[in-house]
């Protein structure tokens, strides 16, 4: 049948060729953009994943660049630190060159001391003045903060790392597990027998060689002298052997202890008899089994030779053992260090608190550090917190010199560890040791430093770099036109809309034809 008021074949052939001309813009748009999603129309859950695949690229882009940053900042730090190491191992070559007193004039050492007094001036100065941008380095702008710190019981702390999470500060407890100890050996005093005008005394002559940690001497004695002879001869070579002489009970009839001058493992006692007495001489030294601590002030448990005191020539100290925050922490004589992913410190701990087992100490850490977001998502899993105390003179190398906390300012002219000060006093073992602990103190951190920049900067920039890799060959594959698919499609495109423009144009001629009838 031939109808003129619809056209239906031409209805078709617009429709098809509507929808050509649509797919012919798809193709254009995709072809000039390089994309195949550029609405959510074209494919909505792609464009979901492919924008949140973008997120984690820019993420990890900022990481990479975070991490780079953070590089430089710790390059800069160590610099600083490396020039102080220097002036460090200069000071304590002039303190070592110091002490050859029988070498040098006391105008030498006072030129040493001036010295000695400029680069700690300089030391300080690197401290105050070590920045990057507006940042201070080295100053303790980067350390940590703390409060409620029991002199009594911890002596120096230095938090390395601290993680807040959700808290404003971050609470610190230290219990004692195990007491540190000194190695000790004890001498009766009470022989032959008690009430004998002989006892506290020597009986006969004794060779001793006694040896400590910082070396070894020998001594003799002859018959009748007192064990506070012992006592004044012993520690007159403290320096020589890191051992101590002490009476017990105060009393020369209770006998005396021999005990190491520091506390640990490395610490120990050797008091051994060279050359045995005749017939009738009397000396022997004997340990307490497990190092275990008396109070030599008290009545001394002679009664127990044989149980929990043995007859030995040697003994060793022993390191203290702590727990911090629920973790048992690593024990070097007197010093405690802890790491974890939430707390990395160390601590010198007092005598009095470190060898009394079972008590506990709390205090703060109420913020401060430096935190390095090397992740792209700001979360603590991607975050590292570091701390950098003050590397100043009156902040560094804290050292306990007879009981007291002393720092490398204390070698200063008129200071207590100067060298003039030393000298009066024959020993410059203080002042040689507080050099040492600074040294160590600016090594450690410069090692530190550089295992983070080695092991978690430069891994993590590698490991970001390889996420953005895959991450944009991801997005890419989700996201981006495929040029030779796209072609295709557009050469049939328009192949059909042309062909369409024909149909239509055919269509809307067939209604004339029914002018033929009309004759």
């Amino acid at each position: 049948m031939t109808r003129i008021n619809t056209n239906v074949p031409s209805m078709i052939a617009r429709s098809n060729l509507t929808k050509t001309n649509r797919e012919l813009d798809v193709r254009l748009e995709r072809l000039s953009t390089g994309l195949r999603i550029n609405r959510g129309k074209d494919d909505p859950a792609g464009l979901i994943i492919s924008e949140r695949l973008r997120s984690n690229i820019r993420g990890a882009e900022q990481g990479i660049k975070n991490a780079e940053r953070a590089s430089a900042v710790i390059a800069t730090t160590e610099g600083s630190l490396t020039e102080i190491n220097e002036l460090l191992n200069s000071i304590k070559a002039l303190v070592v060159e110091a002490a050859n007193t029988g070498a040098f004039s006391d105008e030498e050492i006072a030129a040493n001391q001036a010295q000695i007094d400029s680069a700690i001036d300089s030391i300080t100065r690197i401290a105050d003045t070590a920045s990057f941008g507006d940042l201070k380095l080295l100053d303790g702008s980067l350390g940590y903060q703390t409060s409620g710190i029991a002199l009594s019981a911890i002596a120096k702390t230095n938090v390395r790392a601290a993680s807040f999470s959700q808290d404003d500060a971050l609470d610190v407890n230290v219990e004692i597990l195990n007491s540190a100890q000194q190695g000790g050996l004890y001498v009766r005093g009470d022989l032959p027998t008690p009430g004998d005008p002989l006892n506290g005394t020597i009986l006969s002559t004794v060779v001793l060689e006694v040896r400590g940690p910082d070396g070894v001497v020998s001594l003799e004695f002859t018959s009748g002298q007192t064990f506070n002879d012992v006592v004044d001869a012993v520690n007159r070579l403290t320096p020589s052997t890191g051992v101590v002489a002490e009476l017990i009970n105060g009393a020369a009839t209770s006998g005396l202890v021999f005990r190491s001058e520091g506390y640990g493992s490395r610490s120990f006692v050797s008091v051994e008899r060279l050359a045995a007495p005749p017939t009738g001489g009397v000396w022997e030294t004997y340990k307490f089994e497990d190092s275990l601590p008396i109070d030599i002030n008290d009545p001394f448990p002679w009664g127990s030779v044989g149980t929990d005191l043995l007859t030995a020539v040697r003994d060793g100290g022993r390191d203290v053992e702590a727990i911090i925050n629920g973790a048992l922490a690593s024990g070097d004589g007197l010093n405690v260090s802890t790491a974890s992913t939430q707390l990395s410190l160390e601590m010198t701990l007092t005598a009095d608190f470190a060898t009394s087992a079972g008590t506990t100490s709390t205090f703060n850490i109420t913020g401060g550090g430096s935190l390095f977001q090397l992740g792209s998502e700001v979360v603590a899993q991607q975050q590292v917190n570091i701390g950098v105390n003050s590397v100043a003179a009156t902040r560094l190398g804290g050292t306990i010199v007879e009981g007291s906390l002393e720092f490398l300012e204390s070698l200063k002219t008129g200071r207590e560890n100067s060298l003039a000060a030393s000298k009066d006093r024959g020993n410059f073992t203080a002042a040689s040791r507080i050099a040492d602990t600074s040294i160590d103190e600016i090594t450690i951190v410069r090692g530190r430093l550089g295992a983070f920049e080695r092991n978690t900067l430069q891994t993590n920039i590698r490991s970001l770099s390889l996420a953005v890799e895959n991450l944009t060959a991801s997005e890419s594959i989700i996201r981006d036109a495929d040029f030779a698919a796209e072609t295709s499609l557009l050469t049939r495109a328009q192949i059909l809309a042309s062909s369409g423009t024909t149909v239509l144009s055919l269509a809307n001629q067939q209604s004339q034809n029914v002018l033929q009838l009309l004759g």
